[in-house]
């Protein structure tokens, strides 16, 4: 009779993807982070690390820090295998700023918000990931934190 073995996971890996592919960047803006040595979101999230190298990440790029929180908020979502550069501007526009955000919002209220987030932008019901989906990120977001 076989012994049962122990469930072990493999550990996830985040994602990191070229910075050219992080949606909302202009041109402009890839070259003005390229310059700064930030060639992916990784790198992008590194030098954001805290606040006040999110202050000076800004004024090394001379742009409005908004942008660089909103750069650093799509590339922490990006890292998510499930989400990636597809989906991490939908989560930002529902409200969830981080990974940690994402690990802690329950998965129901977060689905009802992403829903209400397309029906009213898009009109679309249908574009909405399923409540399954959404709960797979939540579940990937609690590994990768």
């Amino acid at each position: 009779m076989p012994t049962k073995q122990p469930n072990t996971k493999s550990p996830m890996t985040a994602c990191d993807w070229p910075i050219e592919q992080l949606p909302g960047l202009s041109q402009e803006e890839q070259a003005k982070l390229q310059h700064c040595g930030i060639i992916t979101t990784k790198q992008l999230i590194q030098q954001g690390k805290t606040a006040e190298t999110r202050v000076n990440l800004a004024n090394k790029l001379q742009v409005n820090l908004q942008y660089v929180n909103k750069w650093i908020a799509l590339a922490d979502l990006a890292r998510i295998p499930g989400i990636g550069l597809e989906y991490c501007g939908l989560l930002l526009h529902s409200g969830i700023a981080s990974v940690a955000q994402l690990a802690q919002t329950p998965t129901h209220r977060l689905h009802k918000q992403i829903m209400r987030l397309q029906v009213s932008t898009m009109r679309r019901r249908d574009l909405c990931p399923t409540i399954d989906v959404v709960q797979q990120w939540s579940q990937q977001a609690k590994q990768i934190t």
